[in-house]
């Protein structure tokens, strides 16, 4: 395990020393950050301008609702955009073959390689809006320890159902499109999953768990969880993430590399 952090620390200083050479990419990435945000927070309040609501969720609840989506948003584009989209590119490179080479597992390569700082200003941002909302909601700093856990159940079933999306690129190479649509189904955790008529929050409760993403923390941070649901996002997250180390095995053996 600690050969794994010793190789983690030299991914993440390197990928950080490169992007540091283009600093002004900081400056643009939190400006596209502040117009993203000032959309979500105008759509929002197209809803609440004229006193309607979300069902059982006030202003400042979706709000919380919107900054974990944020969060979330920065999350994912500072580890697994970066890291997850190059999988298609080393199939159709044949780079793959070095990376299968190296004396460590392949996926844990393919998932950390690289780390983009600018995500981050999403994550401040959305923390930033949590705060506020937080601020007049009266949430105590345990309520969003407690929410940590569900959030992290959340990332790691994003995470798993990007890597296999990726992962599928051994036996149909342009697959963009379909990590789109999965980033495009994810942008409905924006609102809370009663913004939805019932058959779409049965779509992104079972199919498609974007309720795990959002929703489900937002409940814990607020103290009105459904703790069968944070189980069941936990359950979730770990099947998920073991179906993700069998169906790179799986895939792997029709694998043809380049030099076949």
């Amino acid at each position: 395990m600690m050969r794994y952090f010793r190789v983690l620390r030299l991914f993440w200083g390197t990928a950080i020393a490169a992007e540091m050479e283009y600093r002004a990419n900081f400056l643009l990435s939190a400006l596209s950050s502040i117009g993203n945000l000032a959309g979500s927070l105008f759509g929002l309040s197209l809803f609440y301008r004229n006193g309607y609501t979300f069902a059982g969720w006030s202003w400042q609840e979706a709000l919380v609702v919107l900054g974990i989506f944020t969060l979330l948003q920065g999350l994912s584009a500072a580890f697994l955009v970066p890291n997850l989209n190059r999988i298609v590119r080393h199939v159709q490179e044949g780079t793959l073959d070095f990376v299968l080479l190296k004396p460590i597992s392949s996926q844990f390569w393919l998932s950390a390689y690289t780390f983009s700082p600018w995500g981050l200003p999403d994550v401040l941002f959305g923390m930033a809006v949590i705060g506020y909302a937080g601020i007049q909601l009266n949430l105590r700093p345990v309520d969003y320890f407690w929410s940590l856990i569900p959030l992290g159940f959340g990332f790691i079933s994003l995470y798993s159902l990007w890597f296999m999306l990726g992962a599928t690129s051994i036996w149909f190479v342009k697959i963009y499109n379909v990590t789109e649509v999965l980033r495009g189904l994810v942008e409905a955790g924006r609102y809370p999953i009663a913004a939805y008529p019932a058959s779409y929050r049965f779509f992104f409760s079972f199919v498609v768990p974007i309720t795990v993403l959002t929703t489900v923390p937002a409940q814990v941070m607020l103290n009105r969880a459904d703790w069968g649901w944070v189980a069941g996002s936990g359950l979730l997250a770990l099947a998920l993430l073991y179906s993700t180390h069998l169906f790179w095995r799986f895939a792997l053996r029709f694998y043809t590399s380049a030099s076949s």
